[in-house]
């Protein structure tokens, strides 16, 4: 059984026949289109996923784990049992710690963006001349904005650190991501801390800065990040630090128990992507298909499928009149002794940038033109010493292929 009807619990579902229980009352869907569909680009069904080998029971949500009987307990009242279960549930939106913020309690017109149903609400509420403020400069922070933008709405972008997506960017690619915003009507404010939220008969009306400035808004989009939703696994006693651990196997604490996706933590990280979602659901499906039906003792060892980790890469495209594709991954910072090569063309908002250590490839980052993102990404993932050839190579349309 599986507990969780997002990308990965469906990828497993697709390999397995297994019972799948989805919280949302929607069809499993592509997380990664939803600003597509708040700008107007999708409609909510083209975003779809292929359903799995067994039908999904949508709007059940999981309560508790009873470990000795094997059964999950669900809001309705109703129990599951199991043989295995895998934890797929996901996480949740990072909510700041604003004032005007009561714990979970939102004020008319602030909405996280996580979901579809967060989705369908902010696209119901923004029409052309809407004042929307985003909270959060990250990825899911500027495809909102964008998104947003895109529907006509007065933009702010609020941003608490130097830079946009300053995890996945270096400062050039940051200031060209920067600018093109900018030419999408957004607003961009770095540096720059929201402390609170005002509000009329419940209903948000502006958003404070640490600096005393305020921004008038009727919508707020809190992207402030998400954290693994832990919650039924520390309740049933599972191993869990930032998210729940598991082995190489995705096993828990619990031999009889896995998890997958942005719930679990291997090797003392969580990803929080669509990619090592599916890796990890794939390894996952490979690992139940070759068991025997009875679950090897935690930490034993074997020579069967392993989930070694993923190297995942970022890619994002902003719309406007000149749409900008970026891509990014690895380590965009150099270290003391490093190799980097970069090529800019500002009269085409083209900035391509690699670092490499030793023989090795380290990481990238892409704007604009993205026609050597395959070579290269092949190269960081494969972690293989690198041809003899000169650097720039690697920056050429074929990756120095």
């Amino acid at each position: 059984m599986v507990v969780g009807g997002g990308t990965a619990g469906l990828r497993l579902a697709q390999r397995l026949p297994v019972t799948l229980l989805g919280e949302e009352t929607h069809t499993p869907y592509n997380r990664v289109l939803l600003a597509d569909v708040l700008a107007g680009r999708y409609a909510p069904e083209v975003i779809a996923l292929p359903g799995g080998r067994e039908p999904v029971r949508r709007g059940v949500r999981a309560v508790r784990i009873d470990r000795t009987a094997r059964t999950v307990e669900c809001a309705d009242g109703s129990l599951v049992g199991y043989d295995r279960l895998v934890l797929a549930t996901g996480s949740n939106p990072v909510l700041p710690p604003l004032r005007g913020l009561r714990g979970a309690e939102l004020p008319e017109g602030v909405h996280p963006f996580r979901t579809l149903d967060d989705c369908l609400t902010l696209r119901e509420l923004v029409r052309p001349g809407v004042r929307a403020v985003v909270v959060g400069g990250g990825l899911l922070g500027v495809s909102a904005a964008r998104a947003l933008a895109a529907r006509g709405a007065e933009v702010v972008l609020t941003q608490q650190g130097e830079r946009l997506m300053e995890r996945q960017l270096d400062a050039r690619a940051s200031e060209l991501l920067r600018e093109h915003v900018e030419s999408l009507g957004v607003e961009v404010h770095t540096e720059c801390r929201v402390s609170g939220l005002r509000q009329r008969d419940g209903a948000v009306t502006a958003v404070e800065l640490a600096d005393g400035f305020v921004l008038d808004a009727q919508v707020v989009v809190l992207a402030c990040g998400v954290r693994p939703r832990t919650a039924l696994a520390r309740e049933a006693g599972l191993e869990v630090r930032t998210g729940i651990v598991v082995d190489d196997e995705l096993r828990t604490s619990d031999p009889r128990i896995h998890a997958i996706g942005d719930c679990a933590e291997h090797d003392g990280r969580v990803y929080g992507l669509a990619g090592p979602a599916l890796e990890q659901a794939d390894v996952l499906a490979d690992v139940l298909a070759a068991g025997d039906g009875h679950p090897a003792p935690a930490g034993g060892a074997g020579c069967g499928p392993r989930y070694t980790g993923t190297r995942a890469l970022t890619r994002l495209t902003l719309g406007g009149s000149r749409p900008l594709d970026l891509a990014a991954f690895g380590e965009a910072t150099p270290r003391p002794g490093d190799d980097v090569v970069q090529l800019t063309d500002a009269t085409r908002s083209a900035y391509r940038k690699v670092v490499v250590r030793g023989d090795r490839l380290v990481g990238g980052v892409l704007l604009g033109d993205l026609a050597a993102v395959g070579a290269l990404a092949r190269a960081w993932e494969g972690d293989e010493a690198l041809p003899e050839a000169p650097l720039l190579h690697l920056l050429t349309h074929d990756g120095g292929s």
